[in-house]
């Protein structure tokens, strides 16, 4: 795992985290179990791109109760051996662990483990992701000597052959690097493989036997370019091949195809686990505000339906620096991305900390918020698990808080008299739909024939990385994107399901305020859950007022910035901050 740092600003510097275990080796030999899950830690954390010289390791370790057997209190003692053996080889220092504990019920023992973590920090452009990248790459197995009775690589091999791959990342000449674990050289093959679905070609001269030798300490790296490779007495790089277009393992007169290594690898746990379903398609909406006022809509070619928009105001007050209100409440998680990407777009945050203690409290923080509203002309609800995310429930205390008829008035004003602006993401989204700010620009009663967000159809949380499309250009918040442009965005939510009558997501549809929508590669909207994770109706990932001043939506858009997600393809970028931001420049 890789992650920048959350600090103020803008940072190239990041933490990475790796661990290492084979349970096998550990209750057959303790010494060499401990000692290969620190070398495996620290050998993945290289091959991500950070330097052996800045790790630091902590461990977390399982045995048996000892009782008064001696065999039982030696596998603790050879394993915290082996542990320290590695690190005073590797010159890495173990700074901190989780207390042994107990693994034995009755007559059941877990066998000897210590888990190994590795971590360290680094620079963000030297991260390097285990996928291939592209075809015609030559591919290279940095192997260090290893010792034939115990199966451990030898010290000095191991640190040069650590130390050619840190060469090859600080040139920049490793497309992809893999540390061969439990799997051997196959399953490392098979794993770089399987990411952009790039296929191997094995060098003619590589013994199959290497396939499936236990090589830990051992380095497999794609070259992006074929440089000088220095070798040592106890290190030396071996060529295994070259990536190629078809995703298959070519060998010496056969070849083996991956893709159904890959559906047999990924469906192991389906029947009990789902995370696929196949859907239809559905209309990809494309609005634009024509010269005339009417809406264009439809698929392919536009046509022209009868609709008369609201219409749009500009903003009356312009401002070297709009000011945010930015209020967090019990849940809120996303205050600080939220402000930092209004910061970068111009703007002046303010986070609003709700103090929800007591009813005193509460009746201050209304009043309060009331009055930084009427000094704010953005007001922007961040992601977060408000009270819980509970149970259908979600974002019910912020809607609340809203609905104090202090705040209420506030936000008619903000959006009726000051032309101000109002965005929710994720848990921000599910309050202005249940406001009813979203889909109707006010804060109303809610009835059955109203939207709302309700569980996925997945039936769990969805993490991911999500395509969507922009479907209408009506919000000023849409002003520096173009109909048609597609975004990879974030999400991360249980309840993000959108679901409305059909009459109602036929207006929303003819007014131009199904503004996002998710869809696939070709950019073409559909329920399948690979590419809609959650099953919202018409594949609607964000809408807005009938005028537009208001948008919610569920991907975060703030979680951008240098250095994320480097390895995932599209545009990751969305200006809809810029867009709102620049409404009052």
């Amino acid at each position: 795992m890789v992650a920048k740092l959350p600090v103020p600003g803008e940072t190239h510097t990041c933490s990475g985290l790796a661990w290492g275990f084979n349970p096998y080796l550990s209750a057959g030999d303790q010494y060499v179990g401990a000692y290969t899950a620190v070398v495996e830690s620290v050998c993945k954390l290289v091959a991500s791109g950070f330097k052996r010289e800045n790790a630091y390791l902590s461990f977390q370790e399982y045995f048996e109760k000892l009782r008064n057997d001696p065999k039982r209190w030696g596998k603790p003692t050879a394993a915290l051996l082996g542990a320290l053996m590695a690190q005073v080889d590797l010159g890495v220092g173990a700074i901190g662990g989780k207390d042994s504990m107990s693994g034995s019920f009755e007559q059941l023992d877990v066998p000897p483990t210590l888990v190994s973590f590795a971590t360290a920090v680094g620079d963000v452009d030297a991260v390097v992701s285990p996928e291939f990248k592209a075809p015609k790459h030559q591919l290279i197995l940095v192997l260090p000597a290893y010792d034939e009775n115990t199966g451990l690589p030898s010290k000095q091999g191991l640190l040069d052959a650590i130390g050619l791959v840190e060469s090859l990342v600080d040139k920049r000449d490793a497309a992809a690097i893999y540390t061969p674990g439990y799997g051997c050289l196959a399953e490392a093959l098979f794993k770089m493989s399987v990411g952009n679905r790039i296929g191997v070609e094995l060098s003619e001269v590589l013994d199959p036997e290497l396939l499936f030798t236990p090589m830990y300490g051992s380095f497999l790296v794609e070259l992006e370019r074929t440089g000088e490779l220095w070798y040592t007495d106890d290190m030396f790089p071996v060529s295994v091949g070259e990536t190629i277009a078809d995703f298959e393992l070519r060998l010496p007169g056969e070849a083996i195809p991956l893709a159904p290594l890959q559906e047999a690898w990924e469906g192991k746990l389906e029947g009990v686990f789902p995370y696929r379903r196949s859907g239809k398609t559905v209309e990809q909406l494309s609005f634009r505000k024509a010269e005339n006022g009417a809406a264009l809509t439809g698929q392919g070619p536009l046509t022209r339906i009868s609709f008369e928009p609201l219409p749009l105001r500009a903003a009356t007050t312009h401002l070297a620096k709009p000011r945010v209100l930015i209020p967090v409440f019990p849940g809120t998680n996303c205050e600080f991305d939220t402000a930092k990407a209004f910061e970068r777009a111009g703007a002046i945050p303010q986070v609003f900390v709700i103090n929800n203690l007591s009813p005193a409290a509460v009746a201050e923080s209304t009043a309060r918020m009331a009055e930084l509203i009427r000094q704010s002309q953005i007001v922007m609800i961040p992601g977060g698990f408000s009270g819980g995310d509970e149970p259908d429930g979600s974002a019910n205390f912020i809607t609340a808080f809203f609905r104090a008829p202090q705040v209420t008035q506030a936000v008619r004003e903000l959006l009726n008299d000051r032309d101000g602006l109002m965005l929710g993401i994720c848990n921000g989204f599910q309050a202005l739909v249940k406001l009813g700010l979203v889909p109707y620009g006010d804060i109303r009663t809610m009835d059955d024939g109203c939207p709302t967000l309700t569980f996925n159809t997945i039936g769990r949380h969805q993490s991911r990385l999500v395509r969507t499309r922009i479907a209408s250009d009506l919000s000023p918040w849409m002003s520096k994107c173009q109909v048609g442009d597609i975004h990879t965005v974030a999400i991360s939510h249980g309840e993000g399901r959108f679901v409305a009558p059909q009459e109602l997501l036929a207006q929303l549809a003819a007014n131009g305020q199904i503004v996002t929508q998710y869809v696939d590669e070709a950019g073409v909207p559909s329920m399948d859950w690979s590419v809609n994770p959650n099953g919202s109706m018409m594949c609607i990932e964000g809408i807005c007022s009938p005028d537009g001043r208001v948008l919610g939506k569920m991907g975060h858009t703030e979680r951008n910035g240098y250095g994320l997600y480097k390895n995932v393809p599209g545009n990751k970028f969305q200006p809809l901050i810029e867009g709102g931001v620049a409404y009052f420049l």
